[in-house]
C-alpha cells in the first residue's frame, strides 16, 4: 500500500446505475434475512394497487413499470420488510448506556422493535408495557404541562396525509402549534420563499413537463443518490437532445453518466448516457452570484437585440401583464459588477455568459434545485433568485417550463398541506373550528430550530415525535443532546431504534408503529393511507406484507390512543375515524377544500394533482403578480475569515437522511467508512497537509459567536475534485459544526450547506458523541 493509498478510499469509474445498483439491491435484501418477504414488498413498490416508496418524493410516471423502484428505494424497503427483530428481551438484556455505545448504523440495524416501551430508570433499560397504560401516563404527562406551548409535536415527512391530519388536530386541540417538522431541516426556504415569489410554496412542473423541456438547470443536488427514480427522467431528456447544466461543488456521479437498469441494451454493453451537457463545479455559497450573473448576461443580451432590432432576450409581454418589482431587479443587478461574481461564485465571466446563453436560446426551461441552495444562511434568498432567473424570459406557469424543488421524504409535502405547520393560516383555523366546534390556537409555534432551542433553556419540557431522529438529524450535536436530557416526556413513534430514543427524559415511551410496506387493518377492514408527491400528485399506498409483530399499531390509531388519553372533554370523535381511513379523508376535505372528492380521486390509478395556481399563471400573492425580488448582494453565507474554507454536508450514497444502510458511499469512491472529508488538493497543501492525513475540522464565524468551540477531530482528508476553497463532509457526523443559531432567519432552515472552518493536521481519532446526563437521573 503506497504512502498515499487510504484503506476504504478509491476511484470509481463506473456509472450511477449499472450492474453496481443491481449488486448493492441483492446485497442490501440479502442482509436483511428476508429475501423472499423484501421481493414481494419490491414487485408492490410504486404500483397502482401497492404502496408508495418509503424513500424519496419523486413522482410516478403515468405508465409504471413491473420494477418501478430504484436502488436506494430498494434498501428503503428491505431496511423496514427486514427479518430482524428488538424485541423485549433484547432490551432487558441490553442496558440503555450500553446501548449508546453502539453506532448509529448498528443501532437502526438491529431490526424492528415489536412491543411498546418504556423506561425504566433503575435498571438503565427499556421494559415493555401495554398501549393502554402508555397512553395514560403520556396523557398524564401532557396534562401536567402548566401551558400546551411547553410540547413540542415533531413530524416525520414519512407520515402519511392520514396520520399527520389527525396529529395536528389532536396537537390543535391540545392547544399548541408547536409543529417542529423535517421540512423545517430542508426545503422551508421553499414554503418560505416561494410565495412571496410565485405565490405559491410547492413547484409548478409535472413530470410530463420533462418530455417538453428545451432545457435543464440543475442546482444543487444529488439524484443519483437522492432520488434517483429522477435519473430515469433525465436519462430520456438528454437522449433527445436536451442540454442539462449542472452547478454543483463537487461532481455527482448520477449528474454525470447513468446506466439504466430497466434498458437491457444498456446494461449488456456496459454503455451508460450522458447526462450534464455542462457541468460547472462553484464554490459552496456562489448560487445568488451565479443566477446574477445569468440575469446580468440576459438581461445585456436583451439590450442588445432591442439595439439591434432584434427580436427580445427576455419575456416582455409576461413581465408586463404577471409581474411586479422588474426595475428594481434590473438596478440590483446593473449594480453588481462582474468582477464580484466571479470572485463569489469561482466560476469565469465567460462561464457564466455560456450558461446564460443555453438559458436565453432555450424555449422552455426548468430549473431543479435541492438544499444546496436552501440550506444557507440566506436559503429563502436563493429560491426566489431562482424564480427571478425563470420569470424573465416567462418559464412559470406554461408546458415543459417551471421551477422544480427536489423535496426529500415521500409525503414532507403532504404533511404541510395538510396542516403540519407552525404558521397556521385564517383559512386552516376557521375549517377545523366548522368541522369539530373548537377553537385552534392562532399564535405561531416553534419549528425545529425554536422548539430545541426551547427545550434547552427549559420552556419546553415535553417532545412527542412521530417518527424521525431528531435529536441527530439537528445541528449542534452536543447542545441539542443536552437540551434532550433535560425533557420531563419523550415519546417516539418509531419502526426502528435510533440515537434519539437513548436521550432519557423523566418519562421516555418508544411506541412502534406500522411501515408502509405493512397491512393496516382497522374496524372496517384493511385501510389504505395516501402521500403528496414533489409535483403535488396525491395517491393511494396500502402495504400488504404481514406486520412485524402483533403488538404493533398504525400511526392513526396510535395518535388516536394519545389524543383519547390527553382530552378527556375531546370534540372529536378519535374511534369513528381511526377505523375508517375514508371518514379522514371526508374530513381532510372538509379543511382544506382542495381535496375536493378526494376518495373518488384517490382511487383513480395514479391520484390526482392538487391545484398549484402559479402553474396557471394565477399568483396568489398581495398583488396577484409574480414578484421579482432583490436579494442585495451576493453572500449567502457570513464572510470567511482568512485562510478559512466553506463546508457542506452531505449524504452517503448508502444512507437516507439520518438512516445509514451501510458504510459505503460507491460513487464517491469510499467503502467501509464515513470519517472522511473530500478537499481540493490545493486546499490541502496551503496547509501543510496530504492525501490520507487526520485533520480536525473547527467551527469559525458564527458558529462560534456563543465562545464555544465547535470541532470535530480525527477525520482524514482524502483529495477529491471538488471546487477550491470548498470541503464536504458526511451528515450528521458535521453537524457538531453547527451552531443552533446558524439558520436562514426567514425560514429557520439550518445552514448545514454552508459552515465556515478552518481545518489543522491532528492526531487524534474521532470518538463517538458522549451520552448526555440525563437532568432525571436516578
Amino acid at each position: 500500500m503506497s504512502e498515499n493509498t487510504i484503506p476504504g478510499v478509491d476511484d470509481y469509474d463506473g456509472p450511477a446505475g449499472g450492474w453496481g445498483a443491481l449488486g448493492a439491491v441483492a446485497r442490501a435484501l440479502s442482509g436483511q434475512m428476508a429475501i423472499a418477504r423484501e421481493s414481494i414488498a419490491l414487485h408492490k413498490v410504486n404500483q397502482p394497487q401497492g404502496f408508495d416508496c418509503p424513500g424519496c418524493a419523486w413522482p410516478d410516471p403515468k405508465e409504471t413499470s413491473s420494477f418501478e423502484f430504484c436502488e436506494n428505494g430498494a434498501k428503503a424497503v428491505s431496511w423496514e420488510a427486514t427479518a430482524k427483530r428488538v424485541r423485549p428481551e433484547f432490551f432487558a438484556k441490553n442496558t440503555v448506556a450500553d446501548l449508546w455505545n453502539l453506532s448509529d448504523y448498528t443501532l437502526e440495524g438491529l431490526g424492528r422493535i415489536t412491543y411498546p416501551m418504556a423506561y425504566d430508570r433503575t435498571s438503565d433499560t427499556y421494559r415493555p408495557i401495554a398501549w393502554e397504560e402508555a397512553f395514560r401516563r403520556i396523557g398524564t404527562a401532557l396534562r401536567a404541562l402548566p401551558d400546551p406551548d411547553m410540547a413540542e409535536f415533531y413530524t416525520s415527512g414519512r407520515a402519511s396525509n392520514e396520520a399527520a391530519f389527525l396529529y395536528q388536530l389532536f396537537v390543535r386541540e391540545f392547544g399548541t402549534n408547536n409543529f417542529p417538522d423535517c421540512s423545517n431541516m430542508c426545503h422551508e426556504a421553499t414554503s418560505v420563499g416561494l410565495p412571496q415569489s410565485i405565490g405559491v410554496g410547492k413547484g409548478t412542473v409535472v413530470l410530463e413537463d420533462f418530455e417538453h423541456c428545451d432545457a435543464i438547470f440543475c442546482i444543487g443536488h444529488n439524484p443519483g443518490t437522492n432520488h434517483p427514480r429522477m435519473l430515469s427522467t433525465l436519462r430520456e431528456a438528454s437522449l433527445r437532445g436536451v442540454p442539462i447544466v449542472v452547478l454543483n461543488p463537487l461532481p455527482e456521479r448520477g449528474l454525470e453518466r447513468f446506466t439504466s437498469p430497466q434498458h437491457p441494451v444498456e446494461m449488456l454493453t456496459g454503455k451508460s448516457t450522458r447526462i450534464a451537457s455542462t457541468y460547472y463545479k462553484l464554490k459552496i455559497g456562489g448560487d445568488v452570484a451565479v443566477l446574477k450573473g445569468m440575469m446580468k448576461a440576459v438581461l445585456t443580451a436583451d439590450e442588445r437585440a432591442v439595439a439591434a432590432g432584434m427580436p427580445r432576450v427576455i419575456d416582455h409581454a409576461f413581465i408586463e401583464a404577471h409581474t411586479s418589482g422588474f426595475e428594481a431587479l434590473v438596478e440590483d443587478v446593473a449594480n453588481t459588477s462582474w468582477a464580484a461574481i466571479e470572485r463569489a461564485s469561482g466560476l469565469t465571466r465567460a462561464q457564466v455568459e455560456d450558461a446564460a446563453d443555453i438559458y436565453a436560446k432555450a424555449k422552455n426551461v426548468i430549473v431543479c434545485y435541492g438544499m444546496g441552495i436552501t440550506q444557507h444562511v440566506h436559503g429563502t434568498e436563493n429560491v426566489q433568485q431562482i424564480a427571478n432567473l425563470l420569470l424573465l424570459r416567462g418559464n412559470i406557469g406554461r408546458r415543459g417550463a417551471g421551477i422544480c424543488p427536489l423535496r426529500g421524504h415521500s409525503n414532507v409535502q403532504g404533511d404541510r398541506t395538510v396542516g403540519i405547520t407552525e404558521k397556521p393560516t385564517d383559512a386552516l383555523n376557521d375549517g377545523i373550528r366548522a368541522t369539530y366546534g373548537f377553537e385552534p390556537p392562532a399564535a405561531h409555534g416553534h419549528d425545529a430550530v425554536a422548539a430545541v432551542i426551547a427545550i434547552r433553556e427549559g420552556r419546553s419540557r415535553a417532545l412527542v415525535a412521530l417518527g424521525g431522529n431528531l435529536a441527530v438529524a439537528m445541528p449542534d450535536t452536543t447542545e441539542t443532546f443536552e437540551a434532550m436530557a433535560k425533557l420531563d416526556l419523550a415519546v417516539h413513534i418509531a419502526t426502528k431504534l435510533n440515537r434519539s430514543h437513548l436521550i432519557l427524559a423523566k418519562e421516555s415511551f418508544i411506541l412502534p408503529c406500522l411501515g408502509r410496506t405493512e397491512l393496516d387493518v382497522q374496524a372496517t377492514g384493511p385501510q389504505s393511507v395516501t402521500v403528496e408527491d414533489s409535483m403535488s400528485m396525491v395517491h393511494a399506498s396500502a402495504g400488504t406484507l404481514t406486520p412485524a409483530s402483533e403488538h404493533l399499531r398504525s400511526e392513526p390509531w396510535i395518535i388516536g390512543g394519545i389524543a383519547k388519553a390527553t382530552l378527556p372533554a375531546t370534540r372529536v370523535d378519535w374511534d369513528r375515524l381511526v377505523g375508517d381511513y375514508n371518514l379522514i379523508r371526508d374530513d381532510i376535505e372538509k379543511v382544506f377544500p382542495i381535496f375536493r372528492d378526494f376518495n373518488r380521486r384517490v382511487n383513480v390509478p395514479g391520484g390526482f394533482r392538487l391545484p398549484v395556481a402559479a402553474s396557471e399563471r394565477e399568483w396568489a400573492t398581495p398583488d396577484r403578480r409574480a414578484r421579482f425580488l432583490v436579494a442585495p448582494g451576493l453572500d449567502e453565507d457570513p464572510p470567511l475569515e482568512t485562510g478559512g474554507l466553506m463546508l457542506t454536508t452531505l449524504r452517503s450514497h448508502d444512507q437516507y437522511n439520518t438512516t445509514i444502510y451501510g458504510l459505503n458511499d460507491r460513487y464517491r469512491g469510499v467503502s467501509g467508512r464515513r470519517d472522511v472529508v473530500f478537499m481540493h488538493a490545493n486546499d490541502l497543501s496551503a496547509r501543510g497537509l496530504k492525501h490520507g492525513d487526520r485533520i480536525d475540522i473547527f467551527a469559525t464565524g458564527a458558529n462560534v459567536a456563543d465562545g464555544k468551540e465547535r470541532a470535530v477531530r480525527g477525520f482524514v482528508a482524502v483529495a477529491y475534485d471538488i471546487a477550491e476553497g470548498s470541503v464536504a463532509m458526511y451528515y450528521p457526523e458535521g453537524n457538531a459544526l453547527i451552531a443552533l443559531e446558524s439558520h436562514d432567519r426567514r425560514s429557520g432552515t439550518p445552514a448545514y450547506k454552508s459552515v465556515p472552518v478552518n481545518i489543522e493536521a491532528s492526531t487524534v481519532r474521532t470518538a463517538a458523541p458522549a451520552r448526555p446526563k440525563a437532568e432525571h437521573a436516578a
